[in-house]
């Protein structure tokens, strides 16, 4: 049993070519070993696979030193369609610089892959799981949130507000009409988004002139019947109005 544990963690089994020089029946008894070996790794990769079906990380819930153990003893990337899930671990894990692997947080580092196999076992009845673990996890969950957050805001803020520039004529009812409160009228219409611009009469016929005047509105907050609907209110003086050019800016 030592001799087999010791091989496993250090990885050190002999090869046939290495023991030519030993007597028939011992060349086989260390075949018998290697091949006992190899039992154990697939054993152990097959519980470790069950361990990580429902977990990114061999301790908690960020790569950790437990990661940086298991991974040397795993040694190699395993059979991926056997072991998918050791296989995405094995991958994730690798994909780190060792520079990068050294600053991971401290973990319950196990010294073998039967060590995190063991761990697997012990979590089948650990239900109420770490309560560490637990805190950092929903202390990660809700920085990733407030991340989100704040990136969704800086994006909300950055997006062009929409705004169109409108040319609309006012006519009144006829010419008598006093064209100067008319005007008046249509500048004292007030809304979020609007900003009347410049202004000039405009010949109809019969002595009939119509007020055209510039407007500036915010898209989202200005709508063209609500204006429409608020100037043609002030029916003493406004006969209809109408949007002459309506453009984008």
């Amino acid at each position: 049993g030592g001799l087999v544990s010791s091989l496993f963690v250090h990885k050190t089994t002999p090869s046939l070519s290495s023991l030519s020089f030993i007597p028939v029946q011992t060349t086989f008894f260390f075949f018998f070993y290697n091949l006992l070996i190899k039992m154990v790794n697939t054993s152990d990769l097959a519980e470790l696979n069950q361990f990580l079906s429902t977990r990114s990380y061999i301790d908690g819930y960020t790569a950790s030193q437990a990661d940086v153990a298991a991974l040397k003893n795993v040694g190699s990337a395993p059979d991926a369609s056997k072991y998918a899930h050791v296989s995405r671990w094995f991958s994730h894990i690798s994909s780190f610089a060792e520079a990068e692997r050294s600053k991971f947080r401290a973990g319950a580092a196990p010294t073998s892959t039967s060590t995190s196999t063991t761990a697997a076992k012990k979590d089948k009845v650990d239900l109420l799981g770490d309560d560490e673990d637990d805190e950092e996890y929903e202390k990660q969950l809700q920085e990733r949130v407030a991340a989100a957050k704040a990136a969704k805001a800086g994006k909300e803020k950055e997006k062009p507000i929409a705004k169109s520039s409108l040319l609309i004529d006012v006519k009144p009812w006829d010419d008598e009409t006093d064209m100067k409160l008319l005007e008046e009228s249509v500048r004292s219409v007030a809304m979020e988004g609007l900003v009347w611009g410049a202004s000039k009469l405009v010949p109809v016929g019969y002595g009939i002139k119509k007020l055209q005047i510039n407007a500036v509105v915010v898209d989202d907050l200005v709508s063209v019947e609500d204006l429409e609907e608020k100037i043609v209110a002030f029916e003493d003086y406004v006969q209809s109005m109408d949007v002459a050019a309506f453009n984008k800016l």
